[in-house]
């Protein structure tokens, strides 16, 4: 079954990506959702003249975001965080804690969009993080954890 996105779907595609999903997945989650429509030939249609529209709007975002992405890796992130026996933390580093520490810079940035390499970070020391801003622009940033 081929579905048409509304919105990004996490492991599966971006909004407006024509994607070949499973039937059972596509009638009962995504469908319902609101995250996709079926992919029918007015649909693709009118998706094609959509995208034709949109394409010179997408160049400012993609070099918006582009900025956006130098001014970020150029940051000095520091996490302080409550450490217990030689490196361990107390509870853990997740991309909400970079989320906000991006934020005190004075550049607000969706938690969900940032990808934190590993997951939950439990010592101190060096890590590194994505950042999706567009479909086409990802930063990769490092961040350090210190004890308090």
């Amino acid at each position: 079954m081929e579905v048409i996105l509304k919105k990004d779907v996490e492991n599966l595609g971006f909004k407006d990506d024509i994607v070949a999903v499973k039937n059972g997945y596509g009638r009962n989650f995504l469908i319902p959702q609101g995250q996709a429509v079926l992919a029918t030939g007015s649909a693709k249609k009118v998706l094609a003249e959509n995208l034709k529209q949109r394409a010179y709007k997408e160049e400012k975002i993609v070099k918006e975001a582009t900025k956006i992405a130098e001014a970020i890796k150029a940051l000095e992130i520091k996490i302080t965080a409550k450490v217990g026996e030689g490196t361990k933390l107390f509870g853990s580093v997740s991309n909400i804690d970079v989320a906000e520490a991006i934020a005190k810079s004075g550049t607000e940035i969706d938690k969900k969009f940032i990808k934190v390499t590993g997951g939950l970070v439990k010592r101190t020391g060096k890590y590194n993080a994505s950042v999706r801003l567009h479909r086409d622009v990802v930063a990769e940033i490092s961040f350090e954890i210190v004890g308090e």
